[in-house]
């Protein structure tokens, strides 16, 4: 009983170890520090870099772990159930079973330590429902996360689509045309998906963080404006009053730059 209490503990320490090191990756990618991560999720910030380094020891019950990593996951973008399902949870029955041999018959039989177990678990299971429930917040949803051995691109390599050559190039409007208040170039976006989003107007940080399905927005520059999104496939940019399209595939990141000489770079 005791060698497979330690395989179980093993087992859990590696599969940690392995959901960690992907939530780290995926929050990373967005730039997400882990305080945000925590105010987001309520959880203290300690217990997600545990989680994010693998440790053990320093978290409590597996019930609990299961239900942290659910939320960690939602907070980045994952599907939390599905993620956290793979973390094993282990079993206590064979412990209690162990100290019945020391209890006289008289006072405690094994079916009333039956009641009393399924009792603590529904109880658990009912108030960590409801802690997910109250601290719910929306995210940018990464709907195709990689697999276990694949690497998500750092936020300073992530790939940029010449968007505005899909908007249409128009030199010969470029000196004439002006956005709002007189600046050239100007980019809207329009949210078909949640989406985390940062944007940045002529080297200053003008936007960063969660923008829901419906929001539209605009930002005038007069060089250029930086827009990196969560959900490209949600986001729908257009540039310069062209039509707008779609930044990339729905669930990768992506960033692209516009600027008055009609260059995109990442």
């Amino acid at each position: 009983m005791k060698e497979n209490k330690l395989n179980s503990q093993q087992e859990q320490i590696e599969k940690l170890e392995e959901l960690g090191s992907r939530l780290r990756q995926c929050r990373t990618a967005q730039s997400l520090p882990i305080e945000e991560v925590a105010a987001r999720t309520r959880i203290q910030a300690r217990l997600l870099n545990a989680i994010e380094e693998g440790r053990l020891d320093q978290l409590p019950e597996p019930v609990y772990i299961r239900g942290f990593i659910k939320q960690f996951a939602e907070a980045v973008g994952l599907n939390g159930v599905e993620f956290a399902s793979t973390f094993p949870m282990g079993s206590s029955l064979p412990l209690l079973r162990s100290t019945w041999k020391h209890l006289p018959t008289a006072q405690l039989r094994p079916i009333h330590l039956y009641g009393v177990y399924i009792l603590l678990v529904i109880g658990a299971v009912n108030g960590l429902s409801f802690l997910v429930r109250r601290s719910a917040t929306p995210v940018a949803y990464l709907n195709d996360y990689p697999q276990q051995n694949q690497q998500l691109p750092a936020p300073n390599t992530l790939p940029a689509m010449n968007l505005q050559q899909k908007l249409g190039d128009n030199k010969a409007s470029e000196v004439t045309q002006r956005g709002q208040n007189g600046k050239s170039v100007q980019v809207g976006v329009t949210l078909k998906a949640k989406s985390w989003m940062r944007v940045v107007v002529d080297g200053r940080l003008e936007f960063e963080g969660f923008l829901p399905e419906g929001t539209q927005r605009t930002w005038a520059a007069d060089e250029k404006v930086s827009v990196l999104a969560g959900n490209a496939g949600g986001v729908m940019v257009e540039f310069n009053n062209k039509s707008a399209q779609p930044m990339g595939a729905p669930g990768v990141p992506q960033e692209v730059t516009f600027a008055a000489n009609h260059k995109s770079r990442s």
